[in-house]
Parts: C-alpha cells; structure tokens; sequence
C-alpha cells in the first residue's frame, strides 16, 4: 500500500519561502504521478502542482510562477518549493497518487502564512 509522510510545514510572512519534502513508500513509485494537494479551513482539498515520473509538471493557475514541483525516483520523494508566498496559501499540503483513485492521506504538514 502507498503511504506518504510530508514534512516541512511551518509559519512564514507573506513573501517567504518554504520547502516541503514527501516521503513515499511502495514500489511503484518510480512509473506514477505524484502531486501536492492541499486543503484550506473551510474549503476542499485542491491539487495544486503535480509530476510525472519522466519530470513533467503541472500547476494550478493559483500557484504557478512561484511553485516549483520534483521529485527524487532513488529516494522517493517528492519536493514543493514555494516562494513568494501569499496568506491565501495557508492550508494543510498533503502529496498523493495523480489522480487521486481514493489511496490514505498522510497526515500533511501546516502551511501558515501571516500578512
């Protein structure tokens, strides 16, 4: 079973920066598609960036210009990095199978961002 642990989270200012990392389980991380989703209070879970196994990547209309997606296949990770950060991306980032076919929820890890 796919499992994925996030890490990285924290409180910034508004125009900060911030990496998140996933770690993954499962031994087919290698051939599929992984993304960040995330969840605001009050709203529901969105993908926000996503990427293939070859590198290829994609990203929400909100994020894109300062969202940047990879992934390492040798350690099964999957990185965000996020800059220029707005209070608008306060959620809890979770990452995922694309698309999401109903696979666990790690626990996320709390992005805060303050004006």
């Amino acid at each position: 079973q796919v499992q994925h642990v996030e890490s990285g989270g924290g409180l910034v200012q508004a125009g900060g920066s911030l990496r998140l990392s996933c770690a993954a389980s499962g031994s087919v991380f290698g051939i599929t598609v992984r993304g960040w989703y995330r969840q605001a209070p009050g709203k529901q879970r969105e993908l926000v960036a996503d990427i293939s196994s070859g590198g290829t990547t994609h990203y929400a209309d909100s994020v894109k210009g300062r969202f940047t997606i990879s992934r390492d296949n040798a350690k099964k990770t999957v990185y965000l990095q996020m800059n220029s950060l707005k209070p608008e991306d306060t959620a809890v980032y979770y990452c995922n199978l694309v698309p999401y076919y109903g696979q666990p929820w790690g626990q996320g890890t709390q992005v805060t961002v303050s004006s």
